[in-house]
């Protein structure tokens, strides 16, 4: 079988961190998380979203920590999962200890608004004891009053400047397990941020485009800026930030690392959009192999063709492929072989069988 050519990434190597058992920069895998949606204070209902974004493949997952209780769940949640949890706090210093001693493997925090140095210093000393990591959290819609003055508006030297500003806090104070992001809604903004610290620092870089939009255009606008980030060697974690269930952030990302040959994970289905010479419905047929087949995990590539224009050549480059042929007669083919005839009758059971025996553990 004919293996479907790459471009080679050459990977920024970056200093290496732990989140928990996850190795973030330093070469590792790229790993891709979500936040929850759940009330933190909903332990159970919490439990159950983590575990689904465990099932979508997630390796690390952020949960809010807006209060004390929401610290103090954290505790009871962490016994029930097996993923590295990262404690998202804003503003109040104590929950960025609370959530440490509470078994947190990273703190988000944005050391510009949890306020003074001695504050800091109090989290710092928690994350340390608590072998906790930290990720420094730049935001173009949170930038403190200084940099707004000094810039007039959010831009990609003020995220960097921030950035700089916090990594020399925690530097000063012998801190170093952080890793960093400076997000915006705005991709331009977003990748000229990442582009220009990605150069001045070696810490591992935590990407996204922040508050993207919905499942659709949030997952296109990511696409757009993480993928340009990721094809120039920059990035060790990303978050896909949709306002949709955070199982699709998990989907979702992994579909940008799959694209770009990083990673795989489940079925690559690479099908054509149909037109008139299709011999079966592909659309219908794609939409219905996609559900069917959501829960496998291995890497397996298919390609679904309409006709014969290009159905044959694709087929010859992924593990199963079909190509359609008239008076229904459509050829399957294994490791770009032919295989069979199948009718469209019973294309979806066919593949599905065949899939599910070929990524059998």
């Amino acid at each position: 079988m004919q293996i479907r050519p790459h471009r080679i990434i050459n990977r920024k190597n970056t200093k290496l961190i732990k989140v928990g058992n996850v190795n973030v920069g330093g070469g590792s895998p790229i790993s891709v998380q979500s936040m929850t949606n759940t009330l933190t204070t909903d332990i159970k209902g919490t439990i159950n979203q983590i575990n689904s974004l465990v099932e979508a493949g997630a390796d690390i997952v952020r949960v809010s920590c807006p209060d004390e209780e929401s610290t103090k769940a954290l505790k009871q949640i962490k016994k029930e999962v097996s993923i590295p949890l990262v404690a998202d706090i804003h503003f109040h210093y104590k929950r960025a200890i609370e959530a440490a001693k509470m078994g947190a493997n990273c703190l988000r925090i944005n050391p510009g608004n949890i306020g003074s140095k001695d504050r800091i210093l109090e989290i710092l000393k928690a994350a340390k004891d608590n072998n906790c990591s930290i990720r420094i959290g730049v935001n173009a819609g949170s930038l403190n009053k200084n940099l707004l003055e000094k810039y007039k508006e959010p831009c990609p030297d003020a995220l960097v400047e921030s950035a700089k500003n916090n990594i020399k806090l925690l530097e000063d104070n012998d801190f170093f397990n952080f890793k960093i992001s400076v997000k915006s809604s705005d991709i331009f903004l977003t990748v000229k941020a990442y582009k220009k610290l990605s150069e001045i620092c070696n810490y591992p870089l935590h990407l996204g485009v922040t508050e993207a939009g919905g499942l659709f255009t949030g997952s296109i606008k990511s696409s757009i800026g993480i993928g340009q980030l990721l094809m120039e060697g920059i990035g060790d974690t990303i978050r896909v930030s949709l306002s949709s269930d955070p199982v699709d952030e998990v989907k979702a990302g992994f579909e940008i690392l799959k694209s770009l040959g990083i990673r795989s994970r489940g079925v690559n289905i690479i099908s054509c959009p149909s037109c008139a010479r299709q011999a079966f419905p592909v659309i219908e047929t794609v939409k219905i192999l996609e559900k069917k087949l959501s829960h496998i995990k291995k890497p397996i590539s298919l390609s679904i063709i309409g006709c014969v224009v290009n159905g044959p050549g694709e087929a010859a480059q992924t593990e199963i492929g079909l190509t359609g042929g008239g008076q229904d007669s459509n050829l399957l083919y294994l490791s770009g072989v032919p295989h069979s005839k199948v009718p469209s009758s019973e294309i979806i059971e066919k593949i599905v069988k065949m899939v599910e025996e070929k990524t059998k553990d």
